[in-house]
């Protein structure tokens, strides 16, 4: 006859062989969050000072007439937060697939979770 532990390791066994590769990283990136003690972004609201742990999706450079921005979304397996450097148009190790920890006070623009001139520590690359 199976335990209760015998079973919750079959489906977890099962849940894994099922999982999508992005079910699958966003569950990685959940946990490496929890051990950085990050805050997951899903449950941040504006205004919150908040610590995010992630990986970096996309950077961009936005060349605005007034002041140019290096735009970053991070991910924590939750959901996504803009990182965003007024007048920056490069910062070292700021890079797609960089894991980072950024701080600081989260504000909302067209809908996206943003964090204006964020303080940040970047992880050492895997």
């Amino acid at each position: 006859m199976a335990t209760d532990e015998s079973r919750v390791s079959v489906r977890r066994l099962f849940q894994r062989l099922t999982a999508s590769e992005a079910e699958i990283e966003a569950q990685e990136l959940q946990r490496e969050s929890a051990r950085a003690g990050g805050t997951p972004a899903e449950v941040c609201r504006r205004g919150q000072v908040v610590s995010i742990s992630g990986r970096l999706r996309t950077v961009v450079y936005t060349p605005r007439t007034n002041l140019p921005t290096l735009e970053a979304d991070l991910y924590d397996g939750t959901d996504v937060v803009t990182l965003v450097w007024l007048g920056r148009r490069h910062i070292a190790g700021i890079e797609p697939g960089r894991q980072l920890v950024a701080r600081g006070r989260l504000a909302v623009r067209d809908d996206r979770k943003v964090i204006y001139n964020p303080y940040y520590e970047l992880e050492p690359p895997h």
